[in-house]
């Protein structure tokens, strides 16, 4: 009888779901030294390189005046939640429960930025339909893999994959994968995009747990719209017409690099893409000092 007992238990155990085995619990904070300058303050205009780019997202680009961001409708649109990880950012997760079983219903999360609330359900529920609505945040699902836990992401608004006009569409999706190293998160997000990216871009960084609870006054940051250009008339949207940026070209130049380099694409991605780089500048040494040759 007791070895029935023991052989029915293991049958119930290996069909339950996986449960947490981590707690995320805590204030997080960015470290934004990795991949500068890609990260904080931002990018250089027509700096496309590395990331997987179709030509829809890059003539997307192209099109793109920094002085968008001055528009007082944009000043405060938070960063979508692709880039809100990837950008400044610091942000406090927590646990919902059911107060009986203490089951774990949900993961959540306030991120300092632009006062973001984010829900990871972890209940089993399905993602809603394509004509739900779509926010800032998306509608997040998670399930855990061991220890790690695995987040996908749809229903997110428009937003940018680096802040020099590389665009994400509402129809991206994100997939992360957070693991735990004592007080130190590791973050995976993956964004696929078939609107504006020919191939996934991945993205990796890594957070802190706070030690001490951090005042509010330390790490909110509450965004007020101001006029920031005064000549600018109400209603006008800055941009750029096809072949008249007058910037195009600049990255290039400045830092000595190809075209086919700085303008993206899938093959920027990757390490064989080095080997391409050095063919071209065998071919084009950079001139001697006094720029005679």
């Amino acid at each position: 009888m007791f070895l029935r007992f023991l052989l029915a238990l293991a049958v119930l155990l290996a069909a339950a779901p996986a449960t947490a085995q981590v707690s995320f619990v805590g204030d997080w904070s960015a470290r934004i030294h990795e991949d500068q300058p890609d990260r904080v303050p931002g990018e250089e205009p027509g700096d496309f390189s590395g990331i997987p780019l179709n030509e829809a997202g890059r003539r997307f680009g192209d099109a793109w005046d920094v002085a968008r961001h001055s528009v007082l409708e944009h000043q405060c649109a938070p960063y979508t939640l692709p880039y809100m990880f990837f950008g400044p950012n610091q942000f406090r997760i927590w646990e919902e429960r059911h107060p009986d079983t203490q089951e774990l219903i949900a993961i959540q999360m306030f991120m300092g930025t632009y006062q973001q609330r984010r829900t990871i359900w972890m209940d089993g529920r399905p993602h809603p339909g394509p004509n739900a609505a779509h926010t800032w945040m998306g509608f997040s699902t998670g399930r855990w893999d061991g220890d790690m836990l695995i987040v996908e992401t749809t229903h997110l608004k428009q937003g940018w994959v680096r802040r020099n006009g590389i665009p994400m569409s509402d129809r991206a999706t994100y997939t992360e994968y957070i693991g735990l190293n004592g007080d130190m998160m590791s973050h995976i997000g993956v964004l696929v995009d078939p609107v504006f990216l020919a191939e996934p871009l991945v993205k990796s960084e890594e957070f802190i747990r706070a030690q001490r609870d951090l005042p509010a006054q330390v790490w909110l940051w509450v965004c007020e719209p101001v006029v920031e250009i005064a000549t600018q008339n109400e209603g006008d949207v800055p941009a750029y017409l096809p072949g008249e940026h007058p910037f195009i070209g600049e990255f290039e130049t400045k830092h000595r690099l190809p075209d086919f380099a700085a303008q993206g694409g899938p093959q920027t991605m990757y390490p064989e893409f080095q080997a391409r780089i050095r063919e071209w500048f065998a071919k084009n040494p950079p001139p001697p000092p006094g720029g005679k040759k």
